[in-house]
């Protein structure tokens, strides 16, 4: 799986960065993004399936992010240091939300459901492609 994390604190990118590297292996973090706006220039080159989001960033915050990203095929882990935005960030459909300074545990756990994610989607698609060519040979 790829990541990216948008942070604007480059200490915070790179302790997450850290913990990814240590305890999620199977996670390659392609990129750190510094402000919300430079997320969504990346997300137009390139594909992600996870990012990990900070809230509180200069210019355009997590969520003023999230409502101006165009692409939505990927799973969002809030990380921040402000336990307040919970309700706000479970609807704006976050698979988790983890505080500052990030438990090792908890990382593991939501990357874990990113990765059930990812593969029920990957399941659903498949399975509504043997739907069509089922309905497709009954019709024949």
């Amino acid at each position: 799986m790829t990541a990216i994390i948008v942070d604007d604190e480059e200490h915070c990118c790179e302790v997450l960065h850290s913990l990814i590297k240590k305890y999620c292996a199977d996670v390659q973090v392609t990129a750190f993004c510094f402000s919300g706006r430079d997320a969504i220039a990346l997300l137009q080159k390139q594909k992600t399936d996870i990012i990990f989001l900070d809230i509180e960033m200069p210019g355009m915050n997590g969520f003023e992010f999230l409502e101006q990203c165009t692409v939505s095929n990927f799973e969002i882990i809030f990380t921040t240091a402000y336990n307040e935005y919970a309700i706000r960030a479970i609807r704006h459909s976050a698979l988790d939300y983890l505080l500052k300074p990030v438990d090792k545990d908890e990382l593991v756990q939501a990357v874990n459901r990113a990765k059930e994610q990812k593969s029920l989607k990957a399941s659903l698609r498949i399975q509504k492609l043997l739907d069509m060519l089922d309905t497709k040979q009954k019709s024949k």
